[in-house]
């Protein structure tokens, strides 16, 4: 394999955690420096780490490389980190608060059955939403370069994509309404 698809690969590992820093960057300003505008500004950053790599992605294609694997695994982090970035930035809002600032504890979720169910639902609706995003950003990048036989292999991500979601309805909602019925009874 090429250097190139290392670069990619290295490039979506250092763009996670650069999420991750950039993210406890702003939590550490906000509640342990108590400056509300520098935390407000890194997590302005945060969309940005994503923006760099879908354009590494796409000028990597735009020069002539054949679409592998990395491309499309590029657009589905970009699509994921869109559907449940938000819900991260909450979730390492509510921990940092409560262990640094004296802020309350953390809501576990839910185990009552229908409470379980929606919350699984809800999951699964940004699943759908970070998939119909990857599948967008493929259509993209394929029409950005050009329909060809170098973009080909970026169409499996349709399938993959189409996958996720099911496998995430099965493990998902499904699982969690099997097991909070045996659960309960």
């Amino acid at each position: 394999m090429p250097e190139e698809f290392y670069l990619l690969y290295a490039l979506m590992v250092a763009c996670e955690a650069g999420f991750w820093v950039v993210l406890l960057l702003a939590l550490a300003a906000r509640y342990l420096l108590r400056r509300e505008r520098l935390s407000r500004a890194l997590l302005v950053c945060l969309p940005l780490i994503d923006s760099l790599l879908l354009a590494f992605t796409a000028t990597d294609l735009r020069r002539g490389m054949t679409a592998t694997f990395a491309h499309g695994l590029a657009a589905a982090y970009v699509g994921f980190t869109v559907a449940f970035g938000g819900l991260a930035v909450k979730w390492a809002d509510v921990r940092f608060a409560h262990r640094f600032a004296g802020g309350p504890a953390p809501v576990p979720a839910p185990s009552r059955v229908w409470a379980l169910i929606r919350y699984e639902l809800q999951l699964w609706g940004r699943c759908l939403v970070a998939c119909l995003i990857t599948m967008t950003l493929v259509e993209a990048l394929i029409q950005l370069v050009g329909p060809s036989a170098a973009t080909e292999p970026l169409l499996a991500w349709h399938q993959h994509a189409l996958g996720c979601m099911v496998i995430w309805l099965v493990f998902g909602p499904v699982w969690g309404l099997a097991t909070a019925w045996r659960r309960a009874g």
